[in-house]
């Protein structure tokens, strides 16, 4: 559906918890639902598509090489993106405080993004095969924001100091940060996910 300014699936749960969905580079809103289901079967599905296009690839912001982002396409899309978190929340009923965000690369650093410039959004984040998205000139309040990061340390996108650092400033602005570094690449692994639904479980 078209409704709330993205493309998005939403899925009802059997519990008071909601996933928010965020693919990656090339993905939809459909890709990480099967993920979705083997962190919580039970929890409602909100999965929004990025609106930008990359020769063809959906993304959330532009960039202007691999690894260099379009800062001011970041600052407008993760605005968008905010609101669209709020405006679901009252759409479907949803508790805010019971959202967890879950992003993959792409998705990962727009939630990033989303966590510094919009700190009243995001509570509790999975952040996978993420980044730094910019500098902020203050670090916002985290406090009590629950953060859980996995990064590759073979991973030819992102490497691992600048996965750590996103971490050290998450953590730095009060965040609850809990970072695993895992022998791959930029592909999720079983290990990694096991040990996400064992974190994701015990909230």
């Amino acid at each position: 559906m078209t409704e709330l300014g993205f493309v998005h699936q939403f899925i009802p749960g059997s519990s008071e918890r909601t996933l928010l969905m965020l693919h990656g580079t090339g993905g939809d809103e459909e890709q990480l639902i099967p993920l979705a289901r083997e962190l919580d079967p039970g929890a409602a599905i909100l999965s929004p598509r990025g609106k930008i296009s990359e020769n063809g690839s959906a993304r959330f912001f532009r960039r202007l090489a691999e690894g260099v982002f379009d800062l001011e396409d970041l600052r407008v899309q993760t605005d968008a993106l905010a609101e669209f978190v709020r405006q679901a929340v009252h759409h479907y009923g949803l508790d805010l405080g019971k959202i967890v965000t879950v992003g993959y690369s792409n998705g990962a650093n727009i939630a990033a993004s989303i966590l510094l410039r919009h700190p009243d959004v995001l509570r509790t984040a999975m952040l996978l095969r993420a980044m730094v998205p910019f500098q902020p000139e203050e670090l916002p309040d985290l406090g009590g924001v629950e953060i859980w990061i996995a990064g590759g340390n073979q991973d030819p996108l992102i490497p691992r100091l600048n996965t750590e650092r996103l971490a050290e400033m998450l953590s730095e602005a009060g965040a609850e940060v809990t970072a695993h570094f895992f022998e791959a690449g930029h592909a999720l692994t079983n290990t990694e996910l096991v040990l996400a639904k064992r974190w994701l479980d015990a909230l």
